[in-house]
């Protein structure tokens, strides 16, 4: 894996990963959003010939920044799950009970849909709109911004659009990136995925933008 980019966020140190996740330091937690786990499973259900290697190579990359990090705890900005139980379910169930003592903490998206029965069988806790943890709050839809008292000193994540930056090259090429985008209150991660489209941000003059180009973060602006 290419080296993770070091970025200072209101004082707490936050490593931005070419795999699509940030590891926040101080929490010694793991942020990432849009897994869409199952997703490929439901395509093929469907009669869409999606083959299951997708599926298993985002466990497998979760995994890798799992031993690369050691984090003690992932932080999910939504939409962990696509959507309602499949065989894809089970292999996730085995996959969770290798890493018994790492807490999960999904804040639920649009997506996450499943029951509650299957939260608790996966040691999964949730949040349902929003989570704080100090001076950051998490949130699916950053449309829904947090409502915290205090919300001026609340910087936010969330997830949910896949941002995506287009590099324009000559002879009217272009390519689409995933990438991390930070405004002055809000940043929204990339889909951790790599089955999902992109958003194409369009950033401010004193915005942040981190695109994942070729396994490495690349501060484009």
């Amino acid at each position: 894996m290419s080296s993770p980019y070091k970025f200072i966020l209101h004082h707490q140190t936050l490593w931005l990963s070419p795999e699509r996740c940030i590891f926040w330091e101080e929490e010694k937690a793991l942020i990432l959003s849009d897994l869409h786990l199952g997703k490929t499973g439901h395509f093929r259900k469907a009669g869409i010939g999606v083959p299951q290697n997708i599926f298993k190579e985002d466990l497998q990359r979760l995994f890798a920044q799992i031993q690369f990090f050691k984090p003690t705890q992932l932080l999910i900005v939504g939409d962990l799950f696509h959507s309602y139980a499949n065989k894809e379910m089970e292999m996730f169930l085995k996959w969770r009970n290798d890493l018994p003592c790492l807490q999960m903490r999904l804040i639920r998206g649009n997506h996450d849909i499943l029951s509650k029965k299957f939260y608790k069988e996966a040691n999964i806790e949730t949040a349902t709109g929003q989570l704080s943890v100090k001076n950051f709050c998490f949130i699916h839809d950053i449309n829904l911004m947090c409502d915290e008292e205090d919300s001026k000193n609340m910087f936010t994540f969330s997830g949910h659009i896949h941002p995506g930056v287009v590099m324009n090259g000559i002879g009217k090429q272009s390519l689409r990136f995933p990438c991390f985008y930070f405004t002055k209150n809000y940043a929204v991660l990339p889909a951790f995925s790599h089955f999902t489209g992109l958003y194409k941000i369009n950033p401010k003059k004193n915005d942040k933008v981190f695109a994942l180009i070729e396994n490495a973060v690349v501060k484009i602006q």
